[in-house]
């Protein structure tokens, strides 16, 4: 199996070379990320210049670093190494959980994957003082990877490691509480203002969700759709505003 390893912290992050080296259990593994770190890109297509595809061996694995944002790196790389079955992004340098689904450059790269009709799978861990022991990590992520691929059903799954030893892994659900986004204004070493834009959980967290699963120390596994649609919501109006027909003027 040909499975492409991306990820939106740049590709000389630490996190994309021990996902890739656990991916090697399961097929060829190429890596193809972007050249400077993409965080919070979210699903951004770079589509007013030219990509390059260099090529960048890491720890010897086939590697190649692309000028543009994570799905880029998807689109262009399956173009150019045909083929690819599974597409495994990360391990993300912070988590990737309830509302950052919508913004993460990791989840686009997986996202991006399922629409090229592909499997995604997205892997992150918490941001600490210090660097994630991925030495610890590799183990759960090859038992993720293991489980994953008795369900080839599942063509987009969102999943987070917490920062220490895992407890075990669970089946959960996004996150949809309410957050807090502030802008903090500040200066900088020659006075001019810029500003930093922060999120914070404001709401209890719901039990079975991924930050649920998280705070008590446990793997987080997510299934997600593209089909954004919501049935409930579309049955209600169709129900309360039945439309007839289209009326112009």
């Amino acid at each position: 199996m040909r499975i492409l390893v991306t990820n939106d912290d740049g590709v000389y992050s630490p996190g994309v070379a021990a996902l890739a080296e656990v991916a090697c259990m399961l097929g060829d593994v190429h890596i193809v990320a972007p050249h400077v770190e993409m965080s919070s890109a979210g699903h951004a297509i770079t589509a007013a210049r030219p990509l390059t595809y260099k090529r960048t061996p890491i720890k010897g694995h086939e590697a190649y670093r692309v000028n543009g944002t994570p799905a880029d790196c998807v689109a262009l790389g399956t173009h150019v190494w045909q083929n690819v079955e599974l597409v495994l992004s990360g391990i993300n340098l912070g988590s990737n959980l309830g509302n950052s689904v919508w913004h993460s450059g990791t989840l686009a790269a997986a996202k991006q994957a399922s629409l090229l009709g592909m499997r995604g799978i997205a892997f992150s861990t918490p941001a600490t003082e210090s660097e994630p022991d991925f030495e610890v990590l590799k183990p759960w992520v090859a038992q993720v990877l293991t489980l994953l691929a008795s369900a080839p059903e599942l063509s987009l799954v969102n999943v987070n490691l917490p920062a220490t030893m895992p407890k075990g892994i669970l089946w959960t659900r996004q996150s949809v509480r309410h957050y807090d986004g502030k802008v903090v204004p500040a200066t900088d070493p020659m006075g001019r203002p810029h500003f930093w834009f922060t999120v914070t959980p404001i709401e209890e967290t719901e039990e079975g969700t991924d930050r649920w699963a998280i705070e008590r120390g446990y793997v987080s596994m997510t299934p997600l759709r593209l089909d954004l649609t919501d049935e409930d919501a579309l049955e209600s109006a169709r129900t309360r505003h039945p439309i007839d027909k289209i009326v112009f003027g």
